[in-house]
């Protein structure tokens, strides 16, 4: 399998030079995603709202890239304040519950812009569909 780079068409991606994600061989390494909908540059103010925003660009990319939310091995959580912690971990919570891969949270500085709340990151693995 060669090194496939895929886009959500996100303005930053293009103007800062990196992909959404890279394919590598079987897996999937997806970029630090913030909480904008990327079809209209929407960002909502609720860091959970934020969240399940970058739950839903994450998993169209994992998608497109041939694999799923199930198949995240890794997760990193980076959030702007400590009150982000319990909202953001309850989504998580919503969205691996099941799935449980290896995960951390931070909690950072700041971010790009100060609306950005948080951002998150996941490895995941394509698996061959009769291994699924």
């Amino acid at each position: 399998m060669t090194r496939r780079l895929i886009s959500t068409g996100s303005p930053f991606e293009t103007a800062f030079g990196y992909s959404r994600a890279v394919v590598d061989g079987d897996l999937v390494f997806v970029s630090g995603t913030t909480g904008y909908d990327y079809a209209t540059m929407i960002l909502p103010e609720d860091p959970a709202e934020q969240a399940r925003n970058i739950f839903r660009t994450i998993e169209a990319v994992l998608t497109e890239a041939g694999s799923s939310l199930a198949q995240v091995v890794r997760a990193q959580y980076f959030v702007t304040d400590r009150a982000y912690c319990e909202p953001v971990l309850q989504v998580c919570g919503e969205v691996f519950g099941q799935i449980r891969p290896a995960a951390a949270i931070y909690v950072v500085a700041g971010l790009l812009k100060p609306e950005m709340k948080l951002e998150i990151e996941v490895t995941a693995r394509i698996v061959a569909k009769s291994q699924t």
